[in-house]
This record gives C-alpha cells, structure tokens and sequence, in this order.
C-alpha cells in the first residue's frame, strides 16, 4: 500500500504561508501591495520552495487566489534569496521576471510562458553572471517586441501595437551557462548566432526547431553530454555532425510520427554510426522513427532463449555493438519495441505495461501529443488486463493532468485511465493521500473543460469512491461543479444521471451544516427543475428518482431546505408526480419522505394545511407500494400535523377525526418486523410526539416506529435510542392517563428490547 505519512514540515508550512501571505510573512500596503515584514530573512531553500509551490498552486488549486504583487516579495536579495525557480505558463509575466532581476538565479525553468515578451530577455541579462541552467521551452513571445506603428492617429486606434521579432539578442556574457533549452523557439530567430557566445554547453534542448544546418553543434563537441533534436526533420548532414559529438551521453532524435512529414528514414547505417562513434552513449530515443530498412537479427535467432538486456544477445542487430546495456532507449511507436531482447534497462514502448509506464514517465514535461497515446494504452491495460504498477501508473497519471490542465487529449484520456486505476479491485493499494489528489485533477478536469467526454469521465471516477467520506475535504467545491452540470441548458443523458446519483450521495449522511450550505448554492432549485424537465416529458427514470430522494436527504433536520422546497412549488411537482406516475413505488417513498422532513417543521406545516394536501396523504395511508414506506411516510406526516392539535385543522373536508382513524388503522395493518428502506440518523423528530396528550395516534405512531427499528435492527437503534434520552420519554409516557394501552404496551416492549440489548454487549472482561 502506498504511503499515508504526513507531509514534510517544510511543506506544510509553505502551504500555509502561501495561503496566509498576511498574516504570516507579509502586511498590505495601501489595501492592495504585499509587503514582507522588515524583520524577515528567507534563505534560498525556503524562498525557493515558496515561490515554486505558489506557481503549483495557481496552476492546479482553483480555490487559492495569486497576488499581483507576489513576486514583488522576492526584489531584495538582503531579504529573499533566490537560486532555483520553475515558472509556468500564464502565471508570470515580464513585470514578475523584472521584479526578481537583482537575484543570483542559478537555475530558472521557464515553461510555456506564453506572456513573456522581449522585455524578459533583456531581464535574464541580469542572472547572466551566475546562470548555470536555463529553460526557454515553448516561451513563443519572448522574442518578440511591440512597436507602435507609424502613420494616422485613426491607425493607431485600429492597431496600437504589431509585434516586431528582437534578432540581435544573444547569450553574450551568459559565461556560466551550461545547460540551456529552447524547445519550440519561433522561427525567424537565428539559433547560431543566439548560441555561439557560449563557451561550453553541457545540454542543449532544440525540440520543434528546423535547422537545415547545425554544423555550429561541433563548437561544443568536447562539451555537449545531452542533445535533444525531437521533432527536427534530420538529414545525412545532421547525422554526420551528430556523429561527432563524441562526449554525448543522451541523445534525442525521437518524433511524433503525427505531426508531419519526415522525410528522413532511420537505416541500420546509422545506428551503427551512433554505436562506432558516441562510446559514451548512456541514453538513446529514437521514438516514433520509421526503419527504411530490417535492423532485427533473424526471427529464429531472435526468439531463443531467455530475454536479455546483453548488447552481445540484442535482437536489433547494431546494438550489438554497444558496450554495455543503455539506462534508457526510446522505442515508443517503433516496431523495434516488441522485440525480445533490448539492451537497455529501461525502454519506452508501447508493447507491455512497463514500456508505456517508462513512456509516460519521459514524455509528460514537454510531449502532451506523445503522452495523451501513451496513457490511452495505459487504459486498454487497466481496462482489458490487471495492471501491476498500480501506484506508479496513478501518479505519472496524476503528474500528466496536473501538468497538462488545459490539454484537452490529457483530460479526455487521463480521466479515463483514472476510472479503471481507482476501481474497487486496487482500492486496497492506495492511500488517502494519494486517493486525495485523484479527486483533486478529477475535479481540476471538471472545471477546465465542459467537454462531455471528459465530464462524464470524471462523474464517473468519482463514483469509485466513498460517498461522502473521501469527498468531504473538497465538498463545497465538488457540489459546485456537479450543480453546474446540471443547471446547463443542453445535457447529456448519461452525465446527468451520474451527476444526479453523486449529488444524492453527497447530501446523505452528513451533518447539517453541510446540507444547509449546499442548498444555499442552489441545490433544491436543481433538483425541482429536473423533476419539473421531467414531467414535462412525461418521463419517470432514474434521474427523476434521484432528484426526489436528494431532496429528502437534503431536507433532513433542515428547515430552510425543507422551506424552499415549499418556496419553489414542490408541492406542486409532487402532486403532479403522484398523478402522473401512479404506479411508480420508490418514487412514491422518496417523495412522501422528503414530505415527513417539511411536516417535522412547525412554521411550515400550516403550508401543508390544505384539503387537498391532506386528502392526498390521508389516501396514501392505504397504500402498498414499497412495503410499508409509502404508508409509513404518510401516516408521518399526518402525525407532526395532528401534534398541532384541533385548532390548527382549519380545513372542512376531510374531518380531523376522519384522518385519525384512517391513520389508526394504517398503523395496526404493519408488520412490526417489517424491513425497513430507511436511515435515521437522528430520532429527536419522533421522541418529540412522545411527552403529549394532544395527538395519542401521533404518540402511537411515534412508539410503533421505535418499536419496528429497535426490533429489526437492534445494533444500530437501541444504543441511538438509548443516547437520545429515548427511554425516560417512554417511561413517563407509560404513566400518562391519555395513552392509548396499547401505545403504552408497544413502549415497554421497546424499553425491554434496549434492556435486553444493554445486558448483551455489557463488557464483563477484566
């Protein structure tokens, strides 16, 4: 099982400062700028972690709010000392970079910063003195500069800016760069003359560019131990400047066999090129290549014996060569993955679980089109077979959502591949840590997109959980996402019903603040517009079922629910719903339960007080469906409305002492052991109909139904009765002249079956 520890104290305190920036670290200036208090100093280990986790939590915490200013924090290196930050993506902008440019940054990842604009360039020349490792990676604006156009002041109005493409910015005086990567760069930038000021890279990342020649690589051919040339259309000229970078320890030549047309062909040649020449070859990703020509040994010679990562016993024939077995070989949509023996220990592919694991595993940073097909196979192995790296498979599944938030093929087949790795069958390997932040991108997925494949996938992932036990630490959010599902004009079926099952779910069994906060969201109007929808269409299903039977949730022991089901014409459903679908008996249940919570209010119960109402409930005193529910509920309600006593019936028809009788005889028709399709979490409603004299078929009512619960399911009602105070209202009600003798009959019996209860699971150990 995977770990449950705790996180580590620094963690916990950087979250907690970061969401208390005011009353921790900072004060506001003016109502509107952060300010660090003067007396704070912040090492770089600590400023670090603060930044690089507020960046996490912008990008995957919805309910944390950024500060403008945030960045404005870190200005004063006599104060804050920053070292090695990772900024992605819209969070920051040129002002953030300008705010941190007296830092002695020694290492700063920029990834996708889509708002960077020339202006940082001229920022990262104040880090040039001590950068050693810096990430330009799919920054596509930071070359570029706004220019006001010439001409007409109408002009100017039009088009105030044009961007302008910055072509004499180099890497000059960046003396101590050595790892540097500029996958995605735009066009128009001259890489060579952007790197030759630098004297000796160690790696270099040029993903998505298109160079016809990079004959410059061969300045740092004594230097260079990491190339990465993903997506670049190569040629015999590239494979041969390649081939004399002889300090190369990883090599990436690897494609997405998607996206264009390569002309270039991968031939055994070559390979035995990389072999003769890059010795100290340790990592090596060809993925996605077609071979022009068979670089496999023969089938027969292929097949024998053992599989081995050997070089000397490898299944691709110039591999043979190599020295000893690769760390890493990229094989990912190659046929050369599902050979035999591969000399490498760890290879990506898409033949078994562990190649496609090792796939995600490398690809999630910077390859969203690669990963998306990658973990797609990892749900046909969780789908078909039995996946036996669960953990890891959950968290490269995990990382890929958090990283990829807005990447629709990431959401679609994640949230997919999440709905098979937290089913009951691995539900025992996980913790709570980790079943937590599956909820936490199922729901960052649910607010990113409306897509239906990717709703509808993460309604149903959450069903794989406990309801509404794992769910509680993100509550309100998660009610808020699921009542947006539903209020939307267009739906589809199959969502809506998932979305209808959790809500119910939601608001069952959890106390009543819970319920209180959700209906103020809207809860009960939802569910009132469903059932209205439906009716409309004549149409009784489980989305119908559902919506009756969370407003009986969401109205137990709350009176302003229970008002607002009265407020937004219930009552008016409910009876169109008992016409419309006579026959319908869980319908009828759920129904007549939610009206049992709207009776046990006193304010609201004189709204119930109307001839039709109460002959409605006065028929359904008779009826069968569902056992004795629907009866049960009626001759519930019926019971809180006579507490109110004579001068409360104001109505004709039908007569007070008509109902009473009816309702006697609906209660001597029950089978006291019947079972029951009821849950109560409280009995104070009905102890209430206990100490009175006004309403003795009430008192009765009240007594059978402990009587039926305490018999049936002893375990869980007498020590309830018991707590409640139950046993002392049911001795002083024994002794009330104006109980029935069989009310005070039923009361003993059920006061001997707490007795006898009592006794059994009396602990006589010592």
């Amino acid at each position: 099982m995977a770990s449950d520890s705790p996180e580590s104290l620094m963690t916990l305190c950087t979250d907690y400062c970061l969401r208390n920036l005011e009353g921790t670290l900072c004060y506001l200036l003016d109502n509107e700028t952060l300010r660090l208090h003067p007396d704070i100093f912040l090492p770089s280990e600590i400023c670090d972690k603060l930044v690089n986790e507020y960046v996490e939590l912008v990008k995957t915490d919805s309910i944390f709010e950024p500060h403008e200013s945030f960045f404005t924090l870190f200005s004063d290196p006599r104060s804050t000392r920053l070292a090695r930050i990772h900024l992605r993506e819209h969070i920051v902008q040129d002002q953030d970079l300008e705010a941190i440019r007296k830092q002695d940054l020694i290492e700063l990842y920029l990834t996708n910063c889509e708002k960077l604009t020339a202006k940082s360039l001229q920022t990262l020349v104040s880090f040039s003195h001590t950068l050693i490792s810096l990430s330009l990676f799919g920054c596509c604006n930071i070359f570029y500069e706004e220019e006001n156009p010439g001409g007409c002041e109408d002009d100017c109005l039009v088009n105030p800016t044009r961007q302008v493409l910055v072509k004499d910015f180099t890497f000059e005086g960046f003396s101590r760069l050595r790892i540097l990567n500029l996958g995605r760069l735009i066009e128009g930038v001259n890489v060579e003359t952007l790197l030759r000021p630098l004297a000796s890279l160690a790696a270099l990342d040029l993903s998505g560019i298109q160079l016809n020649d990079v004959g410059f690589l061969t300045q740092w051919k004594d230097s260079l131990v990491s190339l990465v040339l993903y997506n670049m259309d190569l040629s015999e000229e590239h494979i041969q400047v390649i081939a004399q970078l002889r300090k190369l320890r990883h090599l990436d030549i690897s494609r997405d066999h998607l996206s264009s047309y390569y002309k270039f062909k991968l031939t055994r040649r070559v390979l035995n090129l990389f072999v003769e020449n890059l010795v100290n070859l340790t990592s090596l990703d060809i993925s996605g290549h077609t071979m022009l020509e068979n670089c496999t040994i023969p089938s027969m010679e292929e097949k024998m014996g053992q599989t081995s990562i050997e070089p000397a016993k490898s299944s691709i024939a110039p591999f043979r060569g190599l020295k000893r077995p690769l760390q890493f070989l990229g094989l990912f949509e190659t046929s050369l993955c599902r050979l035999t023996h591969i000399p490498a220990y760890k290879v990506s592919g898409d033949k078994n679980e562990e190649q496609v694991l090792n796939a995600i595993e490398a690809y999630t940073e910077h390859r969203p089109e690669i990963t998306s097909r990658a973990i797609n196979l990892l749900f046909d192995i969780a789908r078909i077979e039995r996946c036996s790296q669960l953990l890891r498979a959950l968290q490269l599944v995990i990382t890929a959502l958090k990283c990829h938030k807005d990447d629709k093929n990431i959401q679609v087949t994640g949230s997919a591949a999440l709905f098979y790795l937290t089913n009951s069958e691995y539900r025992m390997e996980q913790s709570v840590k980790l079943r937590r932040q599956v909820i936490q991108v199922v729901l960052n997925g649910m607010e990113s997109y409306q897509e239906v494949t990717v709703q509808r996938n993460c309604c149903l992932t959450l069903c794989n959980f406990s309801i509404p036990e794992e769910l509680e630490f993100q509550y309100r959010r998660v009610n808020e996402l699921l009542l947006n599902i539903l209020n939307q004009s267009r739906q589809d079926e199959s969502i809506q019903r998932i979305a209808v099952h959790l809500c119910n779910a939601l608001v069952c069994q959890v106390d009543n603040d819970h319920k209180e906060a959700v209906g103020k969201m809207g809860f009960v109007m939802t569910m009132l517009k469903l059932i209205q929808k439906k009716l409309a269409d004549k149409t009784c299903d489980q989305v119908m079922e559902f919506s009756w039977s969370a407003l009986w949730n969401i109205t137990d022991e709350t009176p302003d629910n229970c008002e607002m089901f009265l407020n937004y014409s219930g009552m008016k459903l409910f009876l169109e719903c008992l016409k419309e679908f006579p026959e319908k008996q869980e319908l009828h249940r759920n129904m007549l339960g939610l009206l049992g919570n709207v009776a046990e209010v006193k304010e609201l119960r004189p709204q119930l007080m109307t001839s039709q109402f109460i002959s409605v409930f006065s028929n359904l005193l008779e009826s069968k469906a569902d056992g004795i529910e629907v009866s049960y509920n009626a001759c519930g309600v019926l019971s809180h409305i006579m507490f109110d006593g004579p001068e409360a019936w104001r109505i004709y028809e039908p007569h007070r002492e008509e109902v009473v009788k009816r309702m006697w005889a609906a209660i001597q028709s029950w089978d006291i052991n019947s079972r029951r399709n009821i849950n109560y979490r409280s009995f104070e409603p009905i102890l209430r109909l206990l100490p009175q004299g006004i309403s003795p078929v009430s008192q009765h009512w009240a007594t059978w139904a402990l009587y039926n619960l305490v018999s049936v399911y002893p375990d869980k009602y007498c020590p309830l009765l018991i707590k409640e105070g139950g046993i002392p209202l049911l001795k002083d009600m024994i002794k009330m002249a104006s109980a029935r003798q069989e009310t005070k009959e039923m009361a003993r019996k059920v006061i001997e079956h707490c007795s006898n209860f009592k006794e059994e699971n009396m602990d006589t150990s010592r």
